[in-house]
């Protein structure tokens, strides 16, 4: 226990000592496989099977399940807030703090009942041992001298239909602890699921609309509704889209080393010595100290991962930085915002949203991080863009002279060790070759067991978070703080702890969207109707214009809608659910519209990464107005203009699919149901094309960032914004001749423009 926690109410103190053991057997679940540590632990408790690491899922899920609703509801304790504020209310908020305490063990109960791996209460009668032996007598007949396999038998003892009550209980509970800790949004979108998929079950029960729509089945036609409800119901527990399926996965073994990464650096005195290095880096550019929070930004938005948490943390320093040097407080704000939201695209680590992608495409980490380079790259290249000309604009020069408080000196240059080693510790890990590991340098100069550890290590994203943090916790004691105060990194492991069990508290929400979503089939019914609405149409009508539906123009419909989506379900939400809840809805039609699996997800990936700064609901906006103390709407506005591209180059790689570098980008599923590659590509990167469209995209990031500063060497009038924004879309088109006319015109009109302003300059000075 931390001192600072001794100040805690007793419920926030066991919370927190509680996530303190949820790190422990968290990190004990992920650790890499280290040669020999295995047999020493069988040896030691002289127990065959014993592991310690990797546990098998069905048996530890539930407790760490129950573990992590206990923390939340000790946490987010409605008991302790109601106590203060609402006294003669505080023996309802006992009651729902302990309702969420038995709901969590009834869920965790039911998943190991219902099972047909565990059978818990079969395994307590000794019915299952009983079944087993069974099997076992029937396979060993069926060919004399050999045996098989024994089948699993199913669970006989079950909750029959008392599931349904303790599930929507269960859901009930949980969703009001979600609205405590997230908010309303998620659980308004999750709700409105249940309710569409228990309202089209009793529309098709009692048969009254013969709608599509409105005839989602829960279960089979001419079957027992009550044995098809319970079937249902018993999915939600245990199938992979159940709470404790896919995301308790990402949680539990993906993810969970990056978290707990990033609550230590985030109380590192890395951070600080970071934004130090960028204002040093960037003090001879005119817009310093912007360039600074975005380089800084990007940097710990990757480790990070959360836009919120990136703006107060780095945002606290660079946001007073720009105003000093004479940028208005909705540019700082919306500069910091746009660049903390786009952490979550940048390489190597990216944040949980992006495991999440990994878990639902099937596509390694490694390439996950290798797709996202380019438009990582590209985005925070047009943020520099939008800073150049807004420092323009506004006059701003150059800072020179690094402030005194800003100068590094050799403890911040110690501390950015902190920050270093273990990003190249994960780089050197995700991107190494196991070959190369066993027989170059590292093998002739590293004892045997550490080699075969590197090895087993090496390329898996998971093994790579765990040994950063485990070469992170030591570095921790070079700043004299912590070690003058080590209770600093069990308080930071803590906080990881916290924010683990709150994130699946938020995913237990997604889970209920995809498992009912999933048991509804709104997904198929919603994919199958409108890409029947888009084989039949034949054109649109558009600002009085009417456009034939002809070609590319079917998937931009799609995207579009597919972005407006993204945006309206993503405001307010975190990045995952924002992902989570369009890629289940619209992912499957991309998918049918000649965009790759993996390309429709980066897709929707995007936009639910850039809802955190789209208004009316843009949290990082809000969070950087929160600093600069200027009005959040301006604030979310200006975030908009600065980091419009995020808005933009989804649909660039949509079309042009070999910016994401891996054949996955490229490879669709044909009509007969094989994988094959989009017709022009041939799955290889061909470095001169990507070379001339990289030249082609910057160009056009110019154009678009110089007409939405309404500035380039000098002020741009009304009518060459619109050129510019026009002549940027024709410099993408994939039609030559409009191509090549777009590269031409917008060159004609940079230059034209940097005539004309020397020019007035020249006229003003003379």
């Amino acid at each position: 226990m931390t001192s600072q926690s001794t100040n805690l109410p007793l419920g926030r103190r066991i919370a927190v000592s509680l996530a303190l053991v949820l790190v422990f057997f968290g990190m004990l679940n992920t650790m890499p496989e280290i040669p020999g540590l295995q047999d020493w632990a069988r040896d030691l408790t002289g127990r065959q099977f014993f592991r310690v690491s990797n546990f098998p899922p069905e048996y530890f899920y539930p407790p760490i399940f129950l573990l992590m609703m206990t923390i939340v509801a000790l946490d987010a304790s409605v008991y302790q807030a109601w106590r203060a504020d609402k006294p003669h209310l505080a023996w309802l908020g006992f009651l729902l703090d302990a309702g969420l305490l038995l709901a969590a063990f009834l869920a965790a109960f039911g998943y190991l009942v219902e099972i047909d791996s565990v059978c818990l209460i079969d395994q307590i009668t000794g019915e299952r041992a009983r079944l087993i032996q069974d099997a076992a007598e029937r396979s060993a007949g069926v060919i004399p001298g050999m045996s098989f396999e024994a089948e699993v038998p199913a669970c006989q003892a079950r909750f029959g239909v008392w599931i349904i009550p303790l599930l929507f209980t269960i859901i009930t509970l949980f969703f009001l602890y979600n609205i405590r800790v997230w908010g309303l949004p998620l659980v308004a979108v999750a709700s409105i699921v249940v309710l569409y998929t228990v309202g089209t079950t009793l529309i098709w029960i009692f048969d009254l609309s013969d709608n599509n729509f409105l005839l989602t089945k829960l279960g089979a036609d001419g079957g027992d509704v009550t044995a098809a409800a319970i079937q249902k119901a018993t999915n939600v527990f245990v199938t992979p889209d159940g709470f404790m399926g896919r995301f308790m996965d990402i949680v539990v073994n993906q993810v969970f080393p990056y978290v707990v990464l990033g609550a230590l650096f985030g109380t590192s005195a890395g951070g600080t010595s970071l934004i130090k290095l960028a204002v040093r880096a960037t003090r001879n550019l005119r817009g310093g100290p912007a360039h600074a929070a975005i380089v800084s930004s990007a940097m710990f938005g990757t480790i990070t991962g959360g836009p919120v948490t990136n703006v107060l943390s780095t945002g606290r320093l660079t946001i007073p930085m720009m105003r000093r040097n004479g940028f208005s407080k909705e540019f700082a704000g919306g500069v910091e915002a746009a660049a903390s939201s786009g952490g979550q695209i940048m390489p190597p680590v990216m944040g949980v949203a992006a495991f999440v992608l990994v878990a639902l495409t099937a596509v390694p980490y490694t390439k996950v991080i290798t797709a996202a380079f380019l438009p990582a790259m590209f985005f925070f290249f047009s943020i520099f863009l939008a800073v150049m000309f807004q420092a323009r604009r506004e006059r701003v020069v150059a800072v020179g002279e690094v402030p005194a408080d800003l100068v590094m000196d050799r403890q911040d240059w110690l501390n950015l060790i902190i920050i270093v080693l273990p990003i190249l510790t994960i780089l050197f890990l995700l991107l190494g070759s196991k070959d190369a590991s066993g027989s170059g340098w590292i093998g002739a100069i590293l004892p045997d067991a550490v080699t075969r550890t590197i090895i087993n290590s090496t390329g898996d994203a998971v093994s790579a978070g765990w040994w950063a943090v485990a070469v992170l916790i030591p570095l921790l004691l070079l700043d004299p703080e912590t070690r003058a105060k080590p209770s600093k990194i069990l308080a930071s492991l803590a906080d990881g702890g916290l924010l683990i069990s709150r994130l699946f508290l938020l995913l237990f929400a997604v889970s209920i969207i995809s498992a009912f979503l999933n048991e509804s089939g709104l997904t198929g019914e919603l994919t199958r109707a409108v890409t029947s609405w888009l084989e039949q149409v034949q054109s649109i009508r558009l600002f009085g214009y009417e456009m034939q539906i002809v070609g590319g123009v079917y998937l931009m419909l799609a995207l579009t809608c597919a972005m407006l989506c993204a945006i309206v379900l993503g405001m307010g939400m975190p990045t995952v659910p924002a992902y989570v809840n369009v890629a289940l809805l619209l992912g499957p039609l991309l998918a049918n519209l000649g965009v790759s699996f993996f390309t429709a997800h980066m897709f929707v990936f995007y936009f639910a990464v850039a809802s955190a700064i789209t208004p009316p609901v843009a949290v990082a906006a809000f969070a950087a107005a929160s600093i600069t103390g200027a009005e959040p709407m301006r604030t979310g506005v200006a975030a908009v203009r600065v980091g419009i591209v995020m808005f933009t180059i989804p649909f660039i790689f949509a079309w042009y699919p070999e910016l994401l570098l891996i054949p996955e980008a490229v490879t669709i599923t044909d009509e007969s149901g094989a994988k094959a590659l989009i017709e022009g590509y041939s799955g290889e990167v061909d470095i001169a094309a990507l070379a001339a469209l990289s030249a082609r995209l910057i160009l056009a990031l110019y154009l678009v960032a110089s007409a939405l500063a309404r500035y380039d060497r000098g002020p741009i009038g009304s009518v060459e914004i619109a050129a510019r924004l026009g002549l940027a879309v024709l410099i993408m088109w994939k039609t030559e001749p409009v191509m090549w006319f777009g590269i031409c015109a917008g060159l004609a009109v940079i230059v034209l423009h940097n005539i004309l302003s020397r020019r007035a300059h020249q006229r003003a000075t003379a």
